[in-house]
């Protein structure tokens, strides 16, 4: 209690009286000060958000919308610095990150996590969370009770499913009617897998073109916000596109869409893994080789530590004053460690002429 009154004392004495009352003359508490070791971003403004209303007013301007993945905070945290417009969490992060060959093997727990990593990161774009593979088809009440989550646990704002079967219409409807926003995704849908018998694009005949068409037309039926069109060929794309009156996010799909969405990793350029240039689609545009600088860093950052030129005194920033120094000799002596004591001498006289 002592300690508690204390603090209070300091806190009153730290507040000026005006006619509109007390005013403090200290940084907010919630500020970093500045002799600590780690910072922090600052809060976005919440009116900064994009919203359905954004989404919806950009696409009736023909505006293009951009998405891309993420799936920790770093992503996030760039993903808003960029300002684009929608954050997917996405069942990819199974491969990118996890190292699988297919979406299928992550959980919906797993897929929580990285949720609420982006969701710490990303503060002003539009938060989406795919539904994992085995997580809404049982069921109506399977799929709400997933989707339900993604937004309370997962800090999302909106989910993604995989349209198609008959099944997933109903799920995707009944999300909504659950007052959850969704985005359908058709074309090449990796859940799917199994059925179509690996990563095939969609769309290249008459039946399965018209079955793109039908069924991002069911989905936005059945109340989804937005459709992604995967792997399809820019025609049947932009018939899609036409015959809709909500955006289409293309991602191989060609230009005619509303809008694009890419893998984060993919479009960075970051791994050069041989697994990952195995699943790294071909429609993916490489817009930076973060990957070669990553790998530069690390090459460079192993040399220094090995040569001894890393860390410096530019990189050993904390100083213990000298007679504090003379002192923890003098300690350390009485204490019998005189080893430690010549080694922490030798230290101090090394970095002073460094």
């Amino acid at each position: 209690m002592v300690f508690f009154r204390s603090i209070s004392r300091g806190i009153s004495s730290s507040l000026s009286k005006t006619r509109y009352g007390y005013y403090r003359k200290l940084r907010f508490l919630s500020n970093i000060p500045e002799n600590t070791v780690y910072g922090g971003p600052k809060p976005q403004n919440p009116n900064q958000r994009v919203t359905l209303t954004t989404l919806r007013q950009k696409y009736k301007k023909g505006e293009a919308i951009t998405m891309v993945t993420g799936y920790d905070y770093p992503s996030g945290v760039h993903i808003d610095m960029a300002g684009i417009d929608i954050c997917l969490v996405g069942d990819s992060a199974s491969m990118v990150v996890h190292g699988h060959d297919t979406t299928l093997p992550i959980t919906i727990d797993e897929m929580l996590v990285h949720c609420r990593a982006v969701a710490r990161g990303a503060k002003r774009p539009l938060l989406v969370g795919d539904l994992p593979f085995g997580t809404y088809e049982s069921s109506t009440k399977q799929a709400v009770d997933t989707a339900v989550r993604v937004l309370k646990e997962g800090g999302m704002d909106a989910i993604k499913l995989e349209g198609g079967a008959p099944s997933r219409i109903t799920a995707a409807k009944a999300i909504v009617e659950a007052g959850i926003a969704v985005i359908g995704h058709v074309g090449l849908t990796p859940q799917a897998i199994s059925v179509l018998g690996g990563f095939r694009p969609q769309g290249r005949n008459i039946d399965s073109a018209v079955k793109v068409v039908e069924t991002a037309m069911a989905l936005q039926e059945a109340g989804c916000f937005s459709v992604v069109l995967e792997c399809v060929p820019a025609p049947v794309a932009a018939a899609t596109t036409s015959a809709l009156r909500i955006p289409t996010i293309g991602i191989g799909a060609g230009p005619f869409c509303s809008g694009q969405v890419l893998v984060y990793h993919d479009l960075l350029g970051m791994m050069q893994h041989p697994h990952h240039a195995k699943v790294t689609p071909k429609f993916c545009k490489q817009f930076g080789q973060v990957g070669d600088v990553i790998n530069k860093a690390l090459l460079e950052y192993k040399e220094e530590v090995t040569n001894g030129s890393f860390p410096g005194s530019a990189h050993s920033p904390y100083k213990i004053g000298a007679a504090d120094m003379d002192g923890f000799l003098n300690e350390l002596q009485k204490l019998g460690f005189n080893d430690a004591a010549s080694a922490a001498a030798a230290a101090a006289e090394k970095i002073q002429t460094s």
